[in-house]
């Protein structure tokens, strides 16, 4: 976690010197609490190892409903819930200019030095990393999803992606066919790409043997039920194989988490 913004990034020396200091940051991304998702859960769980690290931590999202203005969480994190209006699947339009003033004042008000923005998916995302690139700021940019080359959506996201990086600082990934894709779409040096895998705390799912059963198979699913995470595959593919393999089981049960 020290290492975590320029590690094998290919900086300058005084900008490796950087994960020595106590750090003001600013996470950015459209998909925040109460909103619920993986993006989410990262920024959140992130934001709180890194002020346990003796870093001050802020969030910048746009508003949910009644949820507006400055709320704070658990150690002190405080969120910003700006007043922008959202364009599609929680994600603002992105003009860049309308977001300036405010993602400014809070970026001069909060002191901060790094700017880590989350998701492609994420209009605030690439505005803030616009913003903090034209005010000195160091920036880190995190891609959380995989995506194609050949539909309209994809080749859009792309195009915007390769401007948002051109020179954003460092940039991590959550697996390793995560980087390979965001280095093809964004045009990136993988030397400053780094990668954090996503993983599940097993101290969270300790099972209890006493209470299995041996006529029936569990099948525990931890994902989201979405199509891009691939719940089609799971239904249609895996599940029918594994049907076919334990026929002769009488029951079976899946759980998804």
């Amino acid at each position: 976690m020290d290492n975590y913004f320029f590690q094998n990034s290919g900086v300058s020396a005084d900008a490796s010197r950087l994960h020595s200091e106590r750090h003001n940051i600013c996470m950015v991304s459209d998909f925040f609490y109460p909103n619920m998702g993986g993006v989410e859960s990262h920024i959140y769980q992130l934001s709180q190892c890194l002020i346990e690290k003796g870093h001050k931590v802020v969030i910048v999202t746009h508003a949910y409903g009644r949820r507006k203005g400055v709320r704070y969480l658990t150690n002190g994190l405080k969120v910003y819930y700006l007043p922008l209006q959202v364009m599609y699947n929680q994600s603002t339009a992105t003009t860049c200019f309308h977001s300036l003033p405010l993602l400014r004042c809070v970026f001069v008000r909060e002191r901060i030095t790094v700017v880590h923005a989350h998701s492609s998916f994420s209009a605030m995302a690439h505005d803030a990393l616009f913003h903090a690139k034209t005010m000195g700021l160091n920036t880190v940019f995190t891609d959380h999803s995989l995506f194609g080359f050949a539909d309209v959506s994809s080749v859009l996201t792309n195009k915007l992606l390769t401007v948002s990086l051109c020179d954003t600082n460092h940039i991590v990934c959550v697996s390793y066919t995560s980087k390979e894709n965001t280095v093809l779409r964004a045009a990136l040096d993988p030397e400053i790409v780094s990668v954090i895998p996503n993983a599940v705390d097993p101290t969270d799912f300790t099972p209890d043997p006493s209470q299995r059963n041996d006529d029936r198979i569990t099948i525990v699913v931890i994902s989201r039920l979405v199509y891009r995470k691939g719940t089609e595959r799971l239904i249609v593919t895996l599940l029918l194989q594994i049907c076919w393999l334990h026929i002769h089981q009488s029951r079976m049960t899946v759980e998804a988490i």
